[in-house]
């Protein structure tokens, strides 16, 4: 789970009966509100079928790839798009490959820069997870495989992670030396 120690909720505000999004502020004035979320893009391909289904030495191995962008809208609302590709492969004979983009409108008050950079790469994306594990386990299901079961993902640690990769990139840019990878 994340932590948003920084974004202690105090007073949170239902969805509204006429499906106004729900908002939640802080003592400080920091308003987050999900205003809609939605699947963006979806793709499911299963070129080896149905040989695979006849193929008993076919143990896939799966792999994930996942990212996540955001954009301004306007002033207080922000898209944040966390894509998923999930691929099924022995060899080189490929299962089924899931591509998944889901998004969510945000409006975001009151937060600074930094802040808001990290609300919007581990809230959001955090908040958006389950519903794009959800669009894939579906569709991995209807392509007449067995399910697929993501872990959940710790957003925070892979924001730090990332945090601290860029820090030691401006580092060694500063002293003339190449980054490690």
């Amino acid at each position: 789970k994340i932590k948003l120690s920084e974004y202690v909720m105090t007073e949170q505000v239902d969805v509204k009966p006429d499906g106004a999004a729900a908002t939640t502020e802080t003592p400080e004035g920091v308003q987050v509100g999900i205003q809609r979320i939605y699947t963006k893009d979806v793709s499911f391909e299963a070129p080896n079928v149905p040989e695979v289904f006849q193929d008993a030495n076919f143990k896939p191995e799966v792999k994930m790839e996942m990212n996540s962008k955001s954009r301004k809208i306007s002033d207080d609302m922000y898209e944040v798009v966390l894509t998923m590709t999930i691929t099924a492969a022995s060899g080189e004979t490929t299962g089924f490959l899931v591509e998944v983009q889901q998004a969510g409108l945000f409006g975001v008050r009151g937060l600074n820069d930094a802040q808001l950079r990290h609300l919007l790469s581990t809230f959001c994306p955090e908040t958006l997870y389950p519903y794009a594990r959800e669009v894939i386990s579906s569709l991995v299901s209807k392509g007449g495989f067995p399910p697929v079961y993501l872990a959940p993902v710790n957003f925070d640690a892979l924001f730090r992670a990332q945090m601290e990769q860029q820090a030691q990139q401006q580092n060694a840019a500063s002293e003339g030396q190449p980054a490690a990878e």
